[in-house]
């Protein structure tokens, strides 16, 4: 894991967690995990919710929590999995809402990453996961990580879309000064909570914020993949 695989611009926003002690355990911890254990996602794909969200082209923050932990499933993006992987059930039911909010068509995929390249960064608190064991890689440093993300977007001139869905996710809002960004918070999509999830419509008021913004609204429907 290096600096390096992060986008030139988030490099320079982030540059002074690349010194500090707790990186640089991090990234012993993670050598060690790989030599040792299967971990998730692939490493040239941790930090895709970087990659496909340059610091200076993002329009909103989607954060979610640990990456999925089975076979194939993370991909660096929170809630995103490839193309040919089942859908994992807070998918399943952000999909169900998309289309009561909107009317968007439900894909016969579960990847996120047309939204991503639209500049809706799917970041996770935590970044990798060991195979088959959920959370094993928190407070091993990630949360510093994220958290020095979410703070850099606070402090950018230009003004992002925050959306926190859950407990865990709206603890983040402290890190956010929201008299200079929109900050939308609901119910998280699992199962446990999907009840007061459904008839939030997140996308829709994502998209108002952003013509507020005068930006660019996201085109939040997927494409069916062959």
């Amino acid at each position: 894991m290096s600096p390096d695989q992060l986008p030139e611009s988030w490099q320079a926003a982030l540059a002074e967690e690349f010194t500090r002690p707790y990186f640089h355990r991090l990234q012993e911890f993670l050598a060690r995990e790989r030599a040792d254990h299967q971990v998730f996602p692939p490493e040239d794909e941790v930090f895709n919710a970087y990659q496909y969200a340059p610091f200076d082209r993002v329009k909103v923050l989607l954060l979610g929590q640990d990456p999925y932990h089975d076979v194939g499933q993370a991909q660096g993006l929170c809630f995103s999995v490839k193309p040919g992987v089942k859908k994992p059930p807070s998918l399943v039911n952000m999909f169900k809402e998309l289309k009561t909010d909107l009317g968007c068509a439900i894909p016969n995929n579960g990847s996120l990453v047309p939204w991503a390249e639209q500049g809706v960064m799917l970041l996770n608190a935590v970044l990798t996961v060991r195979a088959h064991e959920a959370n094993s890689h928190k407070d091993q440093g990630w949360e510093t990580f994220t958290d020095a993300t979410i703070q850099a977007l606070s402090d950018r001139e230009d003004p992002v879309v925050f959306v926190l869905w859950g407990a865990y996710a709206q603890k983040k809002g402290r890190l956010i000064d929201p008299t200079r960004h929109p900050v939308l918070t609901a119910a998280h999509p699992s199962p446990l909570s999907a009840r007061k999830f459904f008839g939030s419509r997140p996308f829709s008021k994502i998209n108002a914020e952003l013509e507020k913004l005068r930006k660019t609204p996201i085109d939040w429907q997927l494409p069916d993949l062959a």
